[in-house]
C-alpha cells in the first residue's frame, strides 16, 4: 500500500468521497515526508504547517457537510514569485526587500478558491533568470534522483517538490522553459498553457503559470480550476468551458512533427535523442505519421531576444540601490551587464527578434497537429552551476527547443521519456497549436500509455549516483 503522500490529487479526492480519507491526516503525512526530504533538497520555502492544518481542517468540514470544492483537501505547493497573501515575495535574489504580498496573485486564488490546501512556497533562482536551483536568497535546491545534479529552473523547487512527493499539485511559472526544463529533469509532468489560459500578475509577454505533477490527469485536474480570466491580468484568455479532464485520444491520422535539430543552442546528447526519436517510433507505431521537423529559429533570433532579456534586467538592477544590487547573484549580475551602453535602437531591433521567432514558429508549426522535441538537448548538469553551460556568455544555450512555444503562445508538455547515465530523467517536449492546451494534455496522456513502466519515484535518504 503506498504512502499517503504519494497519492495523486485524483485518487485523493475519490477517496475523500468515499471517506475513506481526511484532507487533516493526508495534509500531516506530507508535512511529515517534507520534514524528511528537505534537509537534503531545500526545495521550499515559508512553509507553513499550522496554516496548512487549519486549511486541512476546513476542507475536511466542507467534506463532512457535503459542500467539497474541485480540489478540496489536495495539497500544493506554489512557486515563491506568485504571491500568497501575508507572504513576502523575494523573487529568489537576496536584493529584494521583503514585504508580506497583500493578497494572492490570481493563480493563488483559485487553487485556494478550490479548497486546495498550500503547504508551501518553492525555490527559485534570482528573478526566475537561471535553469538551475542556485540562487543568492534561497539555499541550494537538488534534484532528488541525484543529488549531485541540478533541479533545472527557474521552477526549481516546484520539480523536486514533485518528483519527492510534497503533494500531488505544484505551481510553477515558464518564459522559455521555465516549467518544462525542471519537469524534464525531475521527471514529472510540466504544462505550459497557452498564454493567457491561466492569469497571472505581473503578466508580461511569453510569461505563464501551469501546473507541475507526476501524472497528466492532475495536470489537467489542476488546470481545470486555474484556467479563466481575472481583470488583473490585462491579457488573460476570456472564459471558456473546456473538457479538461477528456483526456483519451485516438493517434490515428494524427500529423505529429519531430523537431531534432532547433537551428542554435547546444546540439542534443546522445541519451536525450534516442529517447525523443524512441517515443517518436512508438506514436508511429500507435497510428500518427512522424516527419521531420526543419529548425525554424535562428542564431539571429536567438541573440536579440538574449538581448531583450539582458536589458530588461539590467534596468531593473540599475533602479536598485548600490547595497542590493551587490546582493545580486553574480551571475545574473554578469549577464546583465551584457547590456550596458547599448541604446534605443538595440533594444528596438532586440524586441524585434521576438515577432520574428514567433512568425516563423508558428508558420512551421501550422502543418503539424503537434510536434515532438527534446525538452533540453542536454541531461541534468552539477547541482552548483548556474546552468547547463554555466556561462553567463551562453546563458539561453540550451532553451532552443523551449523558448518558441512562449513566443508562439502555444500550450508545451514536459513528459518523462527515460533517464540518463547519471539516474536523472530526461523530457520529451509536445508542443500543440495556439489554445489547443486540452489536447496537448491528450497526447501527453497517450505518451504515459504507449512509454515503458517508469522508475520507483526516490525516496531518502537521498544519495548520488554511483
Amino acid at each position: 500500500m503506498r504512502s499517503l503522500h504519494e497519492l495523486s490529487a485524483a485518487e485523493l479526492l475519490a477517496r475523500y468521497a468515499r471517506r475513506e480519507l481526511s484532507p487533516v491526516e493526508v495534509t500531516q503525512s506530507v508535512l511529515a515526508w517534507i520534514d524528511r526530504c528537505e534537509p537534503q533538497l531545500q526545495a521550499t520555502w515559508a512553509l507553513d504547517a499550522e496554516a496548512a492544518r487549519a486549511a486541512a481542517r476546513d476542507s475536511e468540514a466542507r467534506w463532512q457537510r457535503g459542500e467539497a470544492l474541485a480540489l478540496d483537501g489536495v495539497p500544493v505547493t506554489v512557486k515563491e514569485n506568485i504571491a500568497t497573501r501575508g507572504t513576502p515575495v523575494p523573487l529568489g535574489t537576496a536584493a529584494t526587500e521583503l514585504r508580506p504580498a497583500a493578497a494572492d496573485a490570481p493563480p493563488a486564488a483559485r487553487l485556494r478558491e478550490a479548497g486546495a490546501v498550500i503547504l508551501a512556497k518553492t525555490t527559485m533562482p534570482d528573478y526566475g533568470m537561471l535553469s538551475s536551483g542556485l540562487s543568492s536568497f534561497h539555499a541550494l535546491t537538488r534534484n532528488p534522483w541525484n543529488l549531485a545534479c541540478n533541479p533545472g529552473g527557474s521552477s526549481a523547487g516546484a520539480g523536486a517538490a514533485a518528483a519527492a512527493g510534497y503533494g500531488p499539485i505544484h505551481l510553477g511559472t515558464d518564459i522559455g522553459g521555465s516549467i518544462r526544463l525542471p519537469a524534464g529533469w525531475c521527471g514529472v509532468v510540466g504544462f505550459k498553457p497557452s498564454f493567457g489560459r491561466v492569469p497571472i500578475q505581473p503578466t508580461t509577454f511569453g510569461r505563464v503559470a501551469g501546473p507541475m505533477t507526476r501524472t497528466v490527469q492532475d495536470a489537467a485536474l489542476a488546470m481545470r480550476v486555474l484556467a479563466g480570466a481575472d481583470p488583473r491580468d490585462p491579457m488573460s484568455l476570456p472564459p471558456q468551458a473546456l473538457p479538461w479532464l477528456d483526456l483519451d485520444r485516438d493517434l490515428r491520422g494524427l500529423r505529429l512533427g519531430l523537431m531534432s535539430d532547433a537551428g542554435w543552442g547546444l546540439a542534443p546528447e546522445a541519451a536525450v535523442r534516442d529517447a525523443v526519436t524512441a517515443a517518436a517510433r512508438a506514436f508511429e507505431s500507435a497510428g500518427a505519421a512522424v516527419e521531420i521537423l526543419a529548425p525554424f529559429s535562428t542564431r539571429a533570433m536567438a541573440e536579440g531576444i538574449d538581448r531583450y532579456f539582458r536589458i530588461r534586467s539590467w534596468v531593473d538592477l540599475q533602479a536598485l540601490s548600490a547595497e542590493r544590487r551587490a546582493r545580486v547573484l553574480p551571475f545574473i549580475a554578469d549577464w546583465a551587464a551584457g547590456a550596458r551602453g547599448l541604446s534605443a535602437e538595440d533594444g528596438y531591433r532586440a524586441w524585434s527578434q521576438w515577432q520574428a521567432l514567433r512568425e516563423a514558429g508558428v508558420a512551421a508549426c501550422a502543418r503539424f497537429d503537434y510536434v515532438l522535441s527534446p525538452v533540453c538537448p542536454v541531461v541534468s548538469f552539477p547541482a552548483e552551476w548556474a546552468g547547463p553551460t554555466n556561462d553567463p556568455a551562453r546563458s539561453l544555450e540550451h532553451i532552443a527547443f523551449t523558448l518558441p512555444a512562449n513566443v508562439g503562445e502555444q500550450p508545451a508538455v514536459s513528459v518523462n521519456a527515460g533517464h540518463a547515465g547519471n539516474g536523472v530523467p530526461i523530457g520529451l517536449q509536445i508542443v500543440g497549436r495556439r489554445f489547443d492546451d486540452v489536447g496537448v494534455l491528450q497526447m501527453a496522456r497517450a505518451w504515459e500509455r504507449l512509454r515503458a513502466p517508469q522508475r520507483p519515484w526516490p525516496v531518502p535518504p537521498f544519495a548520488p549516483a554511483g
